[in-house]
Protein backbone atom coordinates (compact mmCIF):
# COMPACT_ATOMS: atom_id res chain seq x y z
CA UNK A 1 0.00 0.00 0.00
CA UNK A 2 1.47 3.25 -0.65
CA UNK A 3 1.86 5.73 1.97
CA UNK A 4 2.49 9.27 2.32
CA UNK A 5 5.69 9.32 4.34
CA UNK A 6 8.20 12.35 3.60
CA UNK A 7 5.98 13.59 1.21
CA UNK A 8 6.23 17.75 1.07
CA UNK A 9 2.98 19.39 1.97
CA UNK A 10 2.79 23.10 2.10
CA UNK A 11 0.07 25.16 3.84
CA UNK A 12 -1.07 28.29 2.70
CA UNK A 13 -3.16 30.24 5.21
CA UNK A 14 -3.88 33.63 6.20
CA UNK A 15 -3.87 33.90 10.32
CA UNK A 16 -1.37 32.17 13.19
CA UNK A 17 -4.40 31.82 15.52
CA UNK A 18 -6.74 30.59 13.06
CA UNK A 19 -4.29 27.79 11.54
CA UNK A 20 -3.32 26.27 14.71
CA UNK A 21 -6.89 26.30 16.35
CA UNK A 22 -8.93 24.72 13.64
CA UNK A 23 -5.85 22.91 11.60
CA UNK A 24 -3.43 21.40 13.64
CA UNK A 25 -5.38 18.05 14.34
CA UNK A 26 -4.62 17.51 10.54
CA UNK A 27 -1.24 19.18 10.49
CA UNK A 28 -0.06 16.74 13.33
CA UNK A 29 -1.58 13.78 11.15
CA UNK A 30 0.81 15.21 8.62
CA UNK A 31 3.24 15.48 10.50
CA UNK A 32 2.98 11.82 12.43
CA UNK A 33 2.17 10.46 9.29
CA UNK A 34 6.21 11.63 8.27
CA UNK A 35 5.42 14.34 5.78
CA UNK A 36 7.33 17.23 5.76
CA UNK A 37 4.76 20.26 6.77
CA UNK A 38 5.94 23.60 5.65
CA UNK A 39 3.21 26.11 6.35
CA UNK A 40 2.99 29.64 4.92
CA UNK A 41 1.33 32.56 6.34
CA UNK A 42 1.75 36.21 8.38
CA UNK A 43 3.66 35.49 11.65
CA UNK A 44 1.90 35.38 14.88
CA UNK A 45 2.52 33.75 18.42
CA UNK A 46 0.90 30.64 17.11
CA UNK A 47 3.32 29.78 14.87
CA UNK A 48 6.17 28.78 17.36
CA UNK A 49 3.23 26.16 18.05
CA UNK A 50 3.19 25.06 14.93
CA UNK A 51 6.80 25.29 15.04
CA UNK A 52 7.25 22.69 18.19
CA UNK A 53 4.73 20.33 16.50
CA UNK A 54 7.30 19.65 13.67
CA UNK A 55 6.54 22.33 10.99
CA UNK A 56 8.87 24.50 9.18
CA UNK A 57 7.96 28.19 8.90
CA UNK A 58 8.42 30.38 5.69
CA UNK A 59 6.46 33.64 6.16
CA UNK A 60 3.98 35.19 4.31
CA UNK A 61 2.96 39.26 3.60
CA UNK A 62 -1.21 38.79 3.50
CA UNK A 63 -3.67 41.73 3.80
CA UNK A 64 -7.03 39.92 4.81
CA UNK A 65 -9.32 42.35 3.90
CA UNK A 66 -7.31 44.73 1.82
CA UNK A 67 -7.94 45.28 -1.75
CA UNK A 68 -4.83 47.08 -3.00
CA UNK A 69 -2.95 45.14 -5.83
CA UNK A 70 0.45 45.88 -5.08
CA UNK A 71 0.27 44.25 -2.03
CA UNK A 72 -1.47 41.03 -3.24
CA UNK A 73 1.13 40.87 -5.86
CA UNK A 74 3.75 40.52 -3.37
CA UNK A 75 1.89 37.87 -2.04
CA UNK A 76 2.14 35.94 -5.40
CA UNK A 77 5.80 36.60 -5.64
CA UNK A 78 5.75 35.15 -2.38
CA UNK A 79 4.26 32.11 -3.34
CA UNK A 80 6.15 31.50 -6.59
CA UNK A 81 9.46 31.89 -4.98
CA UNK A 82 8.55 29.32 -2.23
CA UNK A 83 6.72 26.79 -4.45
CA UNK A 84 9.69 27.24 -7.30
CA UNK A 85 12.45 26.67 -4.39
CA UNK A 86 10.74 23.74 -2.13
CA UNK A 87 8.68 22.13 -4.98
CA UNK A 88 6.26 20.59 -2.27
CA UNK A 89 4.26 17.42 -3.74
CA UNK A 90 1.29 18.97 -2.04
CA UNK A 91 -0.58 22.20 -1.33
CA UNK A 92 -3.49 22.88 0.92
CA UNK A 93 -4.82 26.07 1.11
CA UNK A 94 -7.24 28.11 3.35
CA UNK A 95 -9.37 31.37 3.11
CA UNK A 96 -10.09 33.61 0.01
CA UNK A 97 -6.34 34.68 -0.91
CA UNK A 98 -4.32 32.34 -0.61
CA UNK A 99 -7.10 29.88 -2.67
CA UNK A 100 -6.90 32.35 -5.41
CA UNK A 101 -3.63 32.69 -5.13
CA UNK A 102 -2.16 29.37 -4.07
CA UNK A 103 -4.20 28.05 -7.03
CA UNK A 104 -2.91 30.54 -9.43
CA UNK A 105 0.66 29.08 -8.47
CA UNK A 106 -0.01 25.84 -8.48
CA UNK A 107 -1.73 25.80 -11.72
CA UNK A 108 1.82 27.35 -12.85
CA UNK A 109 3.57 24.81 -11.14
CA UNK A 110 1.23 21.47 -12.07
CA UNK A 111 1.65 21.07 -8.21
CA UNK A 112 -1.96 19.03 -6.63
CA UNK A 113 -3.63 21.53 -4.91
CA UNK A 114 -6.57 20.63 -2.75
CA UNK A 115 -8.57 24.40 -1.49
CA UNK A 116 -10.78 24.77 1.45
CA UNK A 117 -13.86 27.25 0.80
CA UNK A 118 -13.86 28.38 4.02
CA UNK A 119 -16.92 31.21 3.49
CA UNK A 120 -17.45 33.20 0.39
CA UNK A 121 -16.81 36.48 1.79
CA UNK A 122 -18.60 40.12 1.64
CA UNK A 123 -17.16 41.03 -1.87
CA UNK A 124 -18.31 37.60 -3.18
CA UNK A 125 -21.42 37.05 -1.53
CA UNK A 126 -22.37 40.97 -2.80
CA UNK A 127 -23.34 41.19 -6.55
CA UNK A 128 -20.90 43.87 -8.00
CA UNK A 129 -17.49 44.61 -10.03
CA UNK A 130 -15.63 43.33 -7.05
CA UNK A 131 -17.55 39.94 -7.04
CA UNK A 132 -17.05 39.38 -10.83
CA UNK A 133 -13.48 40.12 -10.70
CA UNK A 134 -13.14 37.34 -7.64
CA UNK A 135 -15.66 34.79 -9.81
CA UNK A 136 -13.09 35.64 -12.78
CA UNK A 137 -9.79 34.60 -10.41
CA UNK A 138 -11.51 31.89 -9.08
CA UNK A 139 -12.14 29.82 -12.58
CA UNK A 140 -8.73 30.30 -13.15
CA UNK A 141 -7.24 29.44 -9.89
CA UNK A 142 -9.76 26.52 -9.48
CA UNK A 143 -9.40 24.73 -13.33
CA UNK A 144 -6.45 22.33 -12.29
CA UNK A 145 -7.23 22.19 -8.46
CA UNK A 146 -7.40 18.78 -7.73
CA UNK A 147 -9.92 18.71 -5.13
CA UNK A 148 -12.08 21.44 -3.64
CA UNK A 149 -13.63 21.26 -0.06
CA UNK A 150 -16.59 22.98 0.44
CA UNK A 151 -17.97 24.04 4.34
CA UNK A 152 -21.91 23.94 3.51
CA UNK A 153 -23.91 23.00 0.07
CA UNK A 154 -24.96 26.84 -0.45
CA UNK A 155 -21.25 27.79 -1.11
CA UNK A 156 -21.08 24.37 -3.23
CA UNK A 157 -23.78 25.86 -5.45
CA UNK A 158 -22.72 29.04 -5.58
CA UNK A 159 -19.38 28.15 -7.71
CA UNK A 160 -21.66 25.98 -9.55
CA UNK A 161 -24.19 28.05 -10.44
CA UNK A 162 -21.15 30.72 -11.07
CA UNK A 163 -19.72 28.18 -14.14
CA UNK A 164 -16.30 28.20 -11.19
CA UNK A 165 -14.78 24.74 -12.62
CA UNK A 166 -14.53 22.43 -9.96
CA UNK A 167 -13.79 19.23 -11.28
CA UNK A 168 -13.78 17.35 -7.82
CA UNK A 169 -15.23 18.44 -5.36
CA UNK A 170 -16.16 17.63 -1.76
CA UNK A 171 -19.10 18.79 1.09
CA UNK A 172 -17.13 18.22 4.92
CA UNK A 173 -18.75 18.81 8.32
CA UNK A 174 -16.98 23.09 8.44
CA UNK A 175 -13.44 22.32 10.26
CA UNK A 176 -15.19 20.07 12.13
CA UNK A 177 -14.49 20.59 16.20
CA UNK A 178 -12.33 18.55 18.71
CA UNK A 179 -14.84 17.21 20.81
CA UNK A 180 -12.19 15.70 23.27
CA UNK A 181 -11.19 19.50 24.02
CA UNK A 182 -14.60 20.98 23.62
CA UNK A 183 -15.76 18.74 26.03
CA UNK A 184 -19.42 18.25 27.54
CA UNK A 185 -19.73 20.31 30.51
CA UNK A 186 -22.50 20.75 32.91
CA UNK A 187 -25.10 23.35 32.01
CA UNK A 188 -24.69 25.96 34.59
CA UNK A 189 -27.04 26.25 37.65
CA UNK A 190 -30.14 28.06 37.39
CA UNK A 191 -28.61 31.23 39.51
CA UNK A 192 -31.55 34.09 38.71
CA UNK A 193 -29.23 35.21 35.70
CA UNK A 194 -29.67 33.79 32.45
CA UNK A 195 -26.27 34.23 31.09
CA UNK A 196 -25.58 34.60 26.37
CA UNK A 197 -22.38 35.21 25.25
CA UNK A 198 -21.56 36.37 21.70
CA UNK A 199 -18.13 35.20 20.35
CA UNK A 200 -16.50 36.52 16.78
CA UNK A 201 -14.70 39.82 15.59
CA UNK A 202 -17.04 42.88 16.57
CA UNK A 203 -18.14 43.56 13.11
CA UNK A 204 -20.77 44.46 11.11
CA UNK A 205 -20.97 41.24 9.54
CA UNK A 206 -21.14 39.26 12.53
CA UNK A 207 -24.49 40.69 13.10
CA UNK A 208 -22.82 43.09 16.33
CA UNK A 209 -25.37 45.53 15.26
CA UNK A 210 -28.38 43.19 15.40
CA UNK A 211 -27.38 41.74 18.59
CA UNK A 212 -27.13 45.05 20.42
CA UNK A 213 -30.44 46.51 19.28
CA UNK A 214 -31.90 43.35 20.62
CA UNK A 215 -30.68 43.30 23.61
CA UNK A 216 -31.10 46.65 24.77
CA UNK A 217 -35.23 45.87 23.75
CA UNK A 218 -34.62 42.22 25.25
CA UNK A 219 -33.44 44.07 28.95
CA UNK A 220 -36.13 46.58 29.15
CA UNK A 221 -38.64 43.65 30.06
CA UNK A 222 -35.93 41.21 31.34
CA UNK A 223 -33.91 42.25 33.88
CA UNK A 224 -31.80 39.28 35.37
CA UNK A 225 -30.05 38.65 32.10
CA UNK A 226 -26.21 39.11 31.03
CA UNK A 227 -24.64 39.74 27.78
CA UNK A 228 -20.76 39.29 27.26
CA UNK A 229 -18.99 39.46 23.78
CA UNK A 230 -15.48 37.57 23.05
CA UNK A 231 -13.23 38.94 20.33
CA UNK A 232 -11.44 41.45 18.81
CA UNK A 233 -13.01 44.90 18.75
CA UNK A 234 -13.36 47.08 15.39
CA UNK A 235 -12.07 50.92 15.89
CA UNK A 236 -15.53 51.54 14.77
CA UNK A 237 -16.68 50.46 17.63
CA UNK A 238 -14.80 51.10 20.70
CA UNK A 239 -15.93 53.84 22.00
CA UNK A 240 -19.32 52.34 21.54
CA UNK A 241 -18.44 49.14 23.82
CA UNK A 242 -17.23 51.07 26.37
CA UNK A 243 -20.93 53.07 26.81
CA UNK A 244 -22.68 49.73 26.36
CA UNK A 245 -21.05 48.19 29.34
CA UNK A 246 -21.72 51.51 31.71
CA UNK A 247 -25.15 50.96 30.48
CA UNK A 248 -25.15 47.48 31.45
CA UNK A 249 -26.56 45.66 28.37
CA UNK A 250 -22.88 43.85 27.15
CA UNK A 251 -19.84 43.32 28.49
CA UNK A 252 -16.75 43.43 25.79
CA UNK A 253 -14.23 41.30 26.96
CA UNK A 254 -11.67 41.20 23.84
CA UNK A 255 -9.56 38.53 22.63
CA UNK A 256 -9.80 35.52 25.63
CA UNK A 257 -7.18 32.51 25.00
CA UNK A 258 -10.07 30.74 27.59
CA UNK A 259 -12.98 30.65 25.37
CA UNK A 260 -14.00 27.49 26.91
CA UNK A 261 -14.47 29.14 30.79
CA UNK A 262 -16.81 31.75 28.82
CA UNK A 263 -18.46 28.93 27.23
CA UNK A 264 -18.77 26.65 30.44
CA UNK A 265 -20.50 29.78 32.38
CA UNK A 266 -23.38 30.62 29.70
CA UNK A 267 -26.39 29.09 29.18
CA UNK A 268 -26.36 29.85 25.39
CA UNK A 269 -24.42 31.03 22.48
CA UNK A 270 -26.03 33.70 19.90
CA UNK A 271 -24.26 34.20 16.89
CA UNK A 272 -26.21 37.20 14.67
CA UNK A 273 -23.82 36.27 11.28
CA UNK A 274 -24.70 37.59 8.24
CA UNK A 275 -22.68 35.10 6.78
CA UNK A 276 -20.58 32.11 7.23
CA UNK A 277 -18.57 29.22 5.64
CA UNK A 278 -19.28 27.04 8.83
CA UNK A 279 -19.59 29.10 12.46
CA UNK A 280 -16.76 27.45 14.86
CA UNK A 281 -17.75 28.67 17.64
CA UNK A 282 -21.54 27.37 16.95
CA UNK A 283 -19.47 23.90 16.66
CA UNK A 284 -17.61 24.39 20.18
CA UNK A 285 -20.92 25.60 21.39
CA UNK A 286 -22.98 23.00 20.47
CA UNK A 287 -20.10 20.34 21.41
CA UNK A 288 -20.01 22.09 25.14
CA UNK A 289 -23.64 21.40 25.42
CA UNK A 290 -24.67 24.80 25.27
CA UNK A 291 -27.79 25.86 22.97
CA UNK A 292 -26.93 28.27 19.56
CA UNK A 293 -29.33 30.77 19.13
CA UNK A 294 -27.89 31.81 15.36
CA UNK A 295 -28.94 32.90 11.86
CA UNK A 296 -30.83 30.95 9.17
CA UNK A 297 -27.90 31.47 6.96
CA UNK A 298 -25.74 29.17 5.49
CA UNK A 299 -22.69 27.99 7.89
CA UNK A 300 -24.72 28.58 10.57
CA UNK A 301 -28.53 27.39 10.08
CA UNK A 302 -26.90 23.51 9.65
CA UNK A 303 -25.28 23.80 13.32
CA UNK A 304 -28.37 23.32 15.30
CA UNK A 305 -31.79 21.39 14.80
CA UNK A 306 -34.51 24.15 15.20
CA UNK A 307 -36.02 23.83 18.67
CA UNK A 308 -34.14 21.05 19.72
CA UNK A 309 -30.60 22.00 19.99
CA UNK A 310 -30.81 25.77 19.17
CA UNK A 311 -33.36 28.29 17.87
CA UNK A 312 -32.77 30.29 14.32
CA UNK A 313 -33.98 33.80 13.37
CA UNK A 314 -34.36 35.65 10.13
CA UNK A 315 -30.37 37.38 9.37
CA UNK A 316 -30.24 41.32 9.98
CA UNK A 317 -33.83 41.47 12.02
CA UNK A 318 -33.95 42.52 15.16
CA UNK A 319 -37.17 41.95 15.82
CA UNK A 320 -36.36 37.88 14.44
CA UNK A 321 -33.93 37.66 16.80
CA UNK A 322 -35.31 39.15 20.20
CA UNK A 323 -37.99 36.75 19.35
CA UNK A 324 -35.73 33.74 19.52
CA UNK A 325 -34.05 35.44 23.02
CA UNK A 326 -37.21 35.31 24.36
CA UNK A 327 -38.51 31.85 23.56
CA UNK A 328 -35.11 31.33 24.84
CA UNK A 329 -36.03 32.89 27.88
CA UNK A 330 -39.32 31.18 28.63
CA UNK A 331 -38.02 27.57 28.16
CA UNK A 332 -38.05 25.74 31.55
CA UNK A 333 -34.66 24.73 33.10
CA UNK A 334 -34.77 21.29 32.31
CA UNK A 335 -35.75 22.40 28.70
CA UNK A 336 -32.21 24.43 28.10
CA UNK A 337 -30.23 21.86 29.48
CA UNK A 338 -31.76 19.06 27.51
CA UNK A 339 -31.02 21.34 24.19
CA UNK A 340 -27.53 21.55 24.93
CA UNK A 341 -27.03 18.03 25.33
CA UNK A 342 -28.72 17.28 22.06
CA UNK A 343 -26.17 19.83 20.62
CA UNK A 344 -23.41 17.42 21.74
CA UNK A 345 -24.80 14.76 20.42
CA UNK A 346 -25.07 16.12 17.40
CA UNK A 347 -21.27 17.25 17.08
CA UNK A 348 -20.26 14.03 18.08
CA UNK A 349 -22.62 12.28 15.21
CA UNK A 350 -22.11 14.78 12.69
CA UNK A 351 -19.02 17.59 12.86
CA UNK A 352 -16.24 15.10 15.02
CA UNK A 353 -13.01 17.07 13.70
CA UNK A 354 -11.47 13.15 12.68
CA UNK A 355 -14.22 13.05 10.22
CA UNK A 356 -12.77 16.04 8.11
CA UNK A 357 -9.27 14.67 8.67
CA UNK A 358 -9.71 11.59 7.65
CA UNK A 359 -11.57 13.26 4.28
CA UNK A 360 -8.18 14.89 3.74
CA UNK A 361 -6.28 11.75 4.21
CA UNK A 362 -8.47 9.96 1.51
CA UNK A 363 -7.88 12.37 -0.91
CA UNK A 364 -3.77 13.03 0.35
CA UNK A 365 -3.44 8.93 -0.23
CA UNK A 366 -5.07 9.23 -3.83
CA UNK A 367 -2.54 11.68 -4.96
CA UNK A 368 -0.32 9.90 -3.88
CA UNK A 369 -1.73 6.58 -5.82
CA UNK A 370 -1.67 8.60 -8.73
CA UNK A 371 2.03 9.80 -8.39
CA UNK A 372 3.26 6.74 -7.72
CA UNK A 373 1.18 4.90 -10.47
CA UNK A 374 2.73 7.41 -12.93
CA UNK A 375 5.91 6.04 -12.05
CA UNK A 376 5.54 2.59 -13.09
CA UNK A 377 7.35 1.66 -16.10
CA UNK A 378 5.20 -1.27 -17.49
Amino acid sequence: MNTIEQKKILILSNHHRYTYNFRKEIIQRLVDEGCQVYISLPYGEKVELLKKMGCKYIESCLDRRGMNPFVDFKLVRTYYKTIKKLQPDIILSYTIKPNIYGGLVSRWFKTPFIANITGLGTVVGNEGILQKILILLYKSAFKKATCVFFQNESNKDFFINQGIPVKKFRVIPGSGVNIDEFYYQDYPQDDGTLKFVFIGRIMRDKGIEELIEAAKKVKKVYKNLQFDALGFCEDEYRKKADLLYKENIITFHGVKNNVRDYLKKCHAVILPSHHEGMANVLLEAAATGRPVLASNVPGCKETFDEGISGFGFEVKNVDSLVRAIIKFINLPYDKKKAMGLAGRHKMEKEYDRRIVINSYLEEINKINEMSENKNVII
